[in-house]
């Protein structure tokens, strides 16, 4: 099996943010040999056109709670929704670890996906297009879900790792 067969079978059968988490880690490491721990999820009612975000500055990653549920009820498809969360984790990963500019980040995302993925995993292809693509049959203006207070995603990262590399 190639590191990419290996890559794509385990995002595919991810379970949960910190499996996702865990293989945006190792991508990055791989492509880029960059890494940081110690970052915390948080999961909050965004407004749709807003995936997800990282505070300059900080050890968070907030990811648009609502955007995940909608692609959830509207695809069933783990593989997609795992997909998705990678790239949205894997983009403000890269903002964490200090690339700030949009500009710069989004043609990251696609490289890292292409290399551990293929260019033909919905991982990549999400990269290329943006992940508002999921979306595009969605009648999302008639959305309108009530905001809920945020919440912070339990054993995000291994406990057992220490805060500082």
């Amino acid at each position: 099996m190639s590191e990419a067969e290996g890559n794509r079978k385990r995002l595919d059968y991810a379970d949960g943010y910190s499996d996702v988490w865990e293989i945006v880690k190792d991508t990055v490491k791989t492509v880029l040999n960059k890494q940081r721990k110690g970052i915390m999820l948080f999961l909050d009612d965004l407004p749709l056109r807003l995936g997800a975000y990282h505070p300059l500055g900080s050890n968070n990653i907030v990811l648009n709670r609502v955007l995940v549920q909608i692609v959830e009820a509207s695809t069933k498809s783990k593989k997609l929704l795992n997909a998705l969360i990678y790239t949205l984790l894997l983009h403000e990963y890269l903002h964490a670890l200090g690339y700030v500019r949009e500009s710069e980040v989004r043609p990251i995302v696609y490289k890292v996906s292409k290399q551990c993925f293929g260019s033909e995993h919905i991982s990549t292809r999400l990269a290329e297009s943006g992940p508002w693509s999921l979306l595009q049959d969605l009648p999302i203006d008639a959305v309108n879900a009530p905001k809920r207070v945020m919440e912070i995603v339990k054993d995000f990262e291994k406990a057992n790792q220490r805060y500082i590399v």
